[in-house]
């Protein structure tokens, strides 16, 4: 499954490759907590528990994915592309097509929560 936000936070690729880290995930994710983490990998807890995240450096920004997450949610986060080229771009994906609907809230939720995050720390 796929899930979209879109924030209007004025970060460039080169922006978001350089300040969106897994160290400072949780300035932009008031929903995360970094427990240890640098900027290409750590350990953060969730509101689906505590797992280790990788994040990857990408054409037009940047991938975290949770490694071991049942679900293999993986975002990105990136500016340039469509559906909205002149904004940054949350895109969020699990591994399957259909999941309870409280679970589904609470990606897109997520996803909200970063959006806010990047509209309001902007770097």
């Amino acid at each position: 499954m796929e899930f979209f936000a879109i924030a209007q936070a004025g970060l460039n690729e080169q922006a978001i490759q350089e300040q969106v880290t897994v160290a400072r995930m949780g300035a932009y994710c008031d929903t995360i907590v970094v427990l240890d983490g640098d900027d290409e990998a750590g350990h953060i807890g969730t509101v689906w528990g505590e797992f280790p995240v990788q994040r990857q450096i990408i054409r037009g920004g940047v991938r975290f994915a949770l490694t071991t997450c049942p679900n293999a949610l993986a975002w990105t986060i990136t500016n340039g592309f469509p559906p909205a080229p002149d904004d940054v771009v949350i895109h969020g994906t699990i591994n399957r097509t259909e999941h309870d609907e409280d679970f589904i809230e609470s990606i897109v939720e997520f996803l909200e929560t970063w959006r806010l995050g990047l509209e309001t720390v902007r770097g």
